[in-house]
């Protein structure tokens, strides 16, 4: 019997269940989570035996851990990393929830996710992970990587990656691609980082209060 797999090698399903027992879509496979064929369209309930039942109530504790989870898994990372960034922002100035934001969005696997070159943020990192990715002309397969104002980003010039691009960027609506805080050729194909990322470009489906409550408890 033939499984559906995504174009990674990773079944649907798996990826699903991470949406649906967060309660909302954290966008992880692309284009499908736009589609009806979304399982959180057709399954609004937690994964398991007894998801029908649909959503409990959480505790504040239970609120807390489900709003980090979400956050975490919406940027593809693991609890270890989640926590890194957290305790880097709380020794920053200012609002931690925006920082630790800041320090995610900056991430070099976002950027190329946000610029359109790849449809979710896994395939960014698959991308960047093989070497396919220049920074300042530089390959860097870290996709924690730290974009800087000033990094020109690019693809590596392969003929399989600039397809592979160049279908991305087509299926993309100018306005959908790019941010405030950098710039997209996409003809020559080069993402500019020409600012830092501040609270009009974070995403607003995260409370990242709750986040810093359950790092700070």
């Amino acid at each position: 019997m033939l499984e559906c797999l995504n174009d990674f090698g990773m079944k649907w399903d798996s990826v699903c269940k991470m949406c649906r027992r967060e309660g909302k879509k954290l966008f992880l496979k692309g284009e499908r989570c736009y589609s009806s064929k979304c399982p959180m369209v057709k399954r609004k309930y937690p994964p398991g035996i007894h998801g029908p039942k649909g959503y409990g109530r959480l505790s504040e504790y239970g609120l807390q851990l489900r709003e980090k989870q979400g956050l975490k898994r919406s940027y593809g990372i693991g609890e270890r990393q989640m926590k890194s960034y957290f305790n880097k922002a709380k020794k920053k100035t200012g609002n931690v929830g925006l920082i630790l934001l800041k320090f995610l969005e900056k991430r070099l696997d976002n950027v190329v996710y946000r610029a359109g070159f790849a449809s979710s943020r896994r395939g960014a990192r698959q991308i960047i992970s093989y070497g396919n990715i220049l920074v300042n002309a530089r390959r860097v397969d870290i996709p924690s990587y730290q974009v800087k104002i000033g990094d020109v980003i690019e693809p590596k010039k392969k003929k399989r990656i600039i397809e592979k691009i160049s279908q991305q960027l087509s299926s993309k609506k100018s306005e959908e691609l790019g941010s405030r805080w950098f710039s997209l050729d996409r003809k020559e194909m080069k993402i500019k980082i020409i600012t830092e990322p501040d609270a009009e470009d974070f995403p607003k489906d995260f409370d990242t209060s709750l986040v810093v409550e359950f790092y700070s408890r």
